[in-house]
């Protein structure tokens, strides 16, 4: 296929405004035992930054687990307030997880990957009054707030210490982003005892609330392209993270909730479970949430080579449409984006990319189009990501392509 073809556009772009027409307008089909979710009222607090949490990995830390061990993690908050809460998340645990103690620290340091923290500023959080918790398998825990003024756009230290065996840990395995281990409780340690652990991933901790002027949060709901693949370490440059910047103009927060290899209709281990099985819990349950923008769809389509079809997609982002909005959620769609020359790239697999975006775009069952393919394609070439977004698997944008992404945004859909 030639990328200049003109009469290839305009065939995909017929059949993909047949098939779009074609979708019965049906209300989606529960699912089985699953009650409907709530948006949690929080008063005045509002999450701030947020990972969306898998099962652990089949090697590595999350695999392993810790014991008599203190992990250190940052966080890249988006909206700041005067008061802080931490969510920790045993979700996918095997045994009761056990955590002594943990602190919060705002970070200082502007560049780089460092453990390293002012020691006269850490704070220590307490559950229900007390240091200690146990967490229950599948459940998580909300520590108690305390007073700490934290800036918008900046860095809190959060350090948690594990003093028994934890046995797999609940994780988020890409989260771009350092994170340190030390032996023994050094939850209030300047940095000196840290050591890298290897990889990218985050451990345990799922959300950052804060209490102060923010009007609510933006969930980021996706899969790899949302979770920031092929992004920088350390520089919190997906394009979660740069639509934050621009969200802050509206005193709104931004929280991610992509997971690599996310698929809409299947689980798939560590890269999460189907998107309308975690919908409730990384979407409806986040503190505050007024809002979702959806980008999932393009792993169901490309890694089963056409078995699943558009019709199904389109059926699973209906499901999610009428979730969103039975919780008193605006939901807003994402194009699905350029794929052309990719791993498991196929017509047919176009051919439903593009009555997908059809859909969203004219059905007018969301309730805001974001249009990331427009945005990123190559105008000369539009089955194909403009070169200089490109990461270079021809799938994921890179940081300027994050860059071109959060700018599609309308910050009007935020009020």
């Amino acid at each position: 296929m030639l990328m200049g073809d003109t009469w290839v556009q305009s065939l995909i772009s017929a059949i993909a405004a047949v098939m779009a027409a074609a979708q019965p307008m049906v209300p989606p089909t529960p699912i089985a035992g699953q009650p409907p979710a709530q948006v949690r009222k929080a008063g005045n607090w509002v999450g701030s930054w947020a990972t969306a949490v898998t099962q652990a990995d089949r090697t590595g830390l999350s695999a392993t687990g810790v014991a008599n061990t203190t992990l250190r993690q940052v966080v890249h908050l988006s909206v700041g307030g005067n008061s802080v809460r931490i969510r920790l998340s045993n979700r996918f645990g095997t045994r009761p997880l056990v955590v002594g103690r943990t602190t919060v620290v705002p970070s200082k340091v502007t560049a780089g990957a460092t453990p390293t923290v002012e020691i006269l500023q850490i704070l220590p959080l307490t559950f229900k009054g007390k240091p200690a918790v146990t967490i229950p398998v599948g459940a998580d825990v909300i520590s108690d707030p305390v007073s700490l003024s934290v800036a918008e756009d900046s860095d809190l230290v959060i350090s948690t210490y594990f003093p028994s065996a934890t046995g797999p840990l609940t994780q988020h395995p890409a989260g771009y982003a350092t994170a340190f281990s030390a032996y023994g409780e050094q939850t209030t340690g300047g940095g000196a005892q840290y050591r890298k652990i290897p990889g990218m991933a985050r451990f345990v901790v799922s959300e950052v609330d804060v209490r102060g002027s923010a009007k609510g949060a933006l969930v980021l709901f996706g899969d790899s392209i949302t979770d920031g693949a092929a992004s920088p370490m350390d520089r919190n440059l997906r394009y979660p993270d740069q639509l934050a910047d621009l969200l802050l103009l509206r005193g709104v927060g931004a929280l991610n909730a992509g997971i690599a290899g996310n698929r809409l209709l299947a689980n798939a281990g560590s890269s999460g479970e189907a998107a309308i099985g975690r919908f409730e819990r990384d979407v409806v349950r986040r503190t505050g949430v007024q809002a979702v923008v959806v980008l999932e769809g393009i792993n169901d389509i490309r890694l089963t080579r056409g078995a699943i079809s558009a019709t199904q997609v389109i059926a699973a982002h209906r499901q999610l449409i009428a979730r969103a909005h039975a919780a008193g959620l605006k939901a807003y769609g994402a194009t699905l984006t350029p794929y052309w020359a990719s791993a498991q790239y196929t017509v047919g697999g176009e051919i439903a990319r593009q009555a997908v975006n059809q859909w969203i775009r004219t059905s007018g069952e969301y309730d805001g189009v974001v249009d990331f393919e427009a945005a990123l394609r190559d105008p000369k070439s539009p089955l194909q990501l403009l070169p200089a977004y490109d990461s270079g698997d021809h799938l994921h944008p890179n940081a300027v392509g994050f860059t071109a992404m959060a700018k599609a945004f309308d910050l009007n859909l935020v009020g």
